[in-house]
């Protein structure tokens, strides 16, 4: 399909990689709410992703659950490739698994390093190749969207690998939306900054209410806010957005995201005639 200002009619059914918690689990169920049947991939929980799939089936639509570890990179196409059969097409395709890591580039192993760039990127780039080759056999169009971080636009002291690997995944995802263009899929990025996922079950106040100065809109964001950016961009409605790459963040990015976690108090805010002409 070749751009010809026609909205494309593709399918409703979407897979999203690492959806047993979080992030992932929120958007999965996001999609099925909007519609959408859906394959997804899970890690670490298996309990979570049957409380995902039965959510999912809750909302009237089909579920199919398949766990799968992207640092094994040949297991990764055909992971994507069994869900959409599973699913019987493929029309929208989220990729969020990702990991991190606190270590100085100074001080980072060699498998430690490459262990993040086969989980976040290498494992993605196969994930998202097949997607695609999916999509364009599919000849309907059809939306991706990649997960990265706000550490994809900003380095974070420590985090030299992960940002690495999320510098590396916003530019695949760039070049794919160009590539991909003349097929009628759109490909953009999502950036969450701090996202309440990990809250102890003591923390009872809804992630809103919990203090965080070095934000600007003063508390993290839940992974609701951040499916939510997802369903639009995997929507109808954003026909024209394409290789796009959009912060979801509370204003992280226009403070630093180092920012974020070391300022104590709200001070920064307090406009000041010191030092000014």
């Amino acid at each position: 399909m070749t751009g010809s200002g026609t909205v494309s009619t593709y399918p409703k059914t979407a897979i999203v990689t690492g959806a047993d918690r979080g992030i992932g689990k929120a958007i999965a169920i996001a999609l099925a709410r909007d519609g959408f049947d859906v394959g997804f991939t899970w890690h670490d929980d298996e309990a979570g992703a049957r409380d995902t799939a039965a959510s999912i089936e809750e909302l009237g639509r089909r579920a199919a659950l398949l766990w799968l570890d992207t640092s094994d990179l040949p297991s990764c196409a055909p992971a994507v490739e069994k869900l959409a059969t599973e699913l019987g097409s493929l029309g929208v395709f989220v990729n969020n698994v990702g990991v991190g890591l606190l270590s100085s580039v100074v001080d980072t192993e060699y498998e430690d390093w490459q262990r993040i760039l086969d989980i976040n990127l290498n494992g993605a780039f196969l994930c998202l190749q097949a997607a695609a080759k999916l999509l364009i056999a599919g000849g309907s169009g059809g939306r991706i969207v990649v997960i990265t971080s706000i550490h994809a636009h900003q380095p974070r002291f420590g985090f030299g690998a992960y940002c690495a690997s999320k510098y590396g995944l916003n530019g695949l995802a760039k070049t794919l939306a160009v590539e991909l263009s003349g097929h009628g899929i759109t490909v953009n990025t999502v950036a969450p900054g701090e996202i309440a996922t990990h809250l102890p079950d003591s923390e009872l106040r809804h992630p809103h209410q919990i203090p965080r100065p070095g934000i600007p809109l003063g508390h993290a964001g839940t992974a609701e806010e951040i499916a939510g950016v997802v369903t639009f961009l995997a929507s109808p409605a954003a026909s024209y957005v394409t290789g796009a790459s959009w912060e979801v963040d509370g204003g992280m990015a226009q403070v630093g995201a180092q920012a974020s976690s070391h300022l104590a108090s709200n001070e920064w805010r307090q406009a000041t005639r010191k030092g000014t002409s």
